[in-house]
């Protein structure tokens, strides 16, 4: 058996065993197969698509590449929650404090964002001192003190996806649901969870743009869980326009705090609330879709979420004090704003374009060795259904120089559009699995 016949069977629509996968992939890892091997291999995987069968050996040899984590100590239920991206998205920083208040663990191991998708760990680092790279003994104690914890994967976990991963960024085969998955569960199942609910974006500023991809996916993302006996559910949510108003890592994390303490966004806390019911009734926390809806907004009227979500900042080693005052997180050089050209109803406010200019000003990077700009992003302040008077600001667009901005407003004005038509806001939880 030698890595050309693998590829050669994979490229003309056979089935690999999971012997075949084993051994491209550890050979991969060891250096043994080399990275233009590896990236036709995944062209074909992209082209010819894998089987459920192949789809679970690809994870189950990646997850086996490194270190899985084990925390049995924590006497909790271990829910996780994972979005396969979009832009504006902070709801893990909302979610994994509150569920942690109502009782059930959230040990989140998060990435960084690249092109267009924000980056979980790259929002927590813009809150000073918080530090996203925790060692397996510290995560689990973050986990045990709090009840969460929110940190980047380390190089243990999961080696072959790290690798993988940026041959696939570089070799254009991102989109192929296969190696979505693999990449997702090998990393998730390594936190030693009993459940997981998956947020499948769907539209314009995610990887899925129909429907019936992101329901493929979101289907894929569950089966393949329950061969690992992980629990599992989904939603599928659209993204056709940024989640909440705040893009760009300091003022996501103002908009978080803000939903914590009952003042956010409705479409955030919506979103908070649909995945917190799930995750608490597979925690077996609630016994009521509406049970788990009363216990959650009771934790945040409280103040305990946000109290929770501190502590977790203070564990992880951030300035927690901060949280009460985070208008001093974005401290932005420049802005200006993006005007409506006419009076009228906004019918567009285009995630993907948004999400571009949010990039340009430096809050987000085009390959994964960028450094970005923490204080840089967009203040969107009206969306699909919303009235804007002729020259009233759509957006506030906020960096670090004038260049920048320059480089983004023509973006962020070719993301919205006014008419005299009122358009309904797209539903934002399209389906549940």
């Amino acid at each position: 058996m030698t890595a050309q016949w693998i590829i050669e069977k994979k490229r003309d629509g056979g089935c690999l065993s999971g012997e075949e996968i084993s051994l491209f992939v550890r050979g991969y890892v060891k250096g043994d197969i080399p990275d233009y091997q590896m990236a036709a291999l995944l062209m074909a995987v992209a082209i010819r698509g894998m089987t459920l069968g192949e789809t679970v050996s690809l994870t189950r040899t990646m997850l086996e590449s490194g270190l899985v984590l084990d925390l049995t100590p924590v006497r909790r239920p271990k829910i996780d929650k994972h979005s396969t991206g979009g832009v504006g998205d902070k709801i893990s920083l909302v979610l994994a404090p509150l569920v942690a208040a109502c009782g059930a663990a959230a040990p989140m191991i998060v990435g960084r964002g690249l092109g267009i998708t924000g980056g979980t760990l790259d929002k927590l680092e813009a809150i000073p001192g918080c530090r996203g790279r925790l060692g397996a003994a510290e995560f689990r104690r973050v986990v045990h003190k709090c009840g969460c914890a929110i940190a980047g994967a380390s190089e243990r976990i999961a080696p072959a996806d790290r690798k993988i991963y940026a041959l696939r960024d570089a070799s254009g085969t991102v989109e192929s649901i296969p190696l979505i998955v693999a990449s997702i569960l090998s990393k998730k199942l390594a936190a030693g969870l009993d459940g997981i609910v998956f947020d499948v974006k769907c539209g314009r500023g995610a990887f899925m743009k129909t429907r019936r991809a992101a329901e493929k996916l979101a289907e894929t993302l569950v089966s393949v869980s329950g061969r690992f006996r992980l629990r599992a559910g989904a939603v599928i949510t659209d993204m056709n326009q940024p989640l909440g108003r705040a893009v760009g890592n300091a003022l996501e994390v103002i908009e978080a705090v803000e939903t914590l303490r009952g003042r956010g966004p409705a479409d955030v806390l919506e979103l908070t609330l649909a995945l917190g019911v799930k995750m608490l009734r597979m925690a077996g926390l609630a016994s009521s879709a509406g049970a788990a809806r009363r216990t959650l907004a009771e934790k945040i009227n409280s103040g305990e979420a946000f109290e929770r979500f501190k502590l977790m900042v203070r564990l992880q080693g951030g300035d927690a004090a901060l949280l009460d005052r985070p208008g001093k997180l974005a401290r932005a050089g420049v802005k200006c704003p993006v005007k409506a050209v006419k009076s009228g109803y906004v019918q567009k406010a285009d995630a993907e374009l948004i999400g571009k200019a949010s990039v340009m000003l430096g809050a987000g990077r085009r390959r994964l060795e960028e450094l970005i700009d923490h204080s840089a992003g967009l203040m969107v302040l009206k969306k699909i259904g919303d009235y804007a008077e002729r020259g009233e600001p759509l957006a506030w667009l906020y960096a670090s120089s004038a260049g920048r901005l320059a480089a983004a407003r023509e973006l962020a004005a070719a993301a919205f559009r006014t008419g005299t038509k009122r358009i309904k806001p797209p539903k934002l939880v399209m389906a549940e699995l």
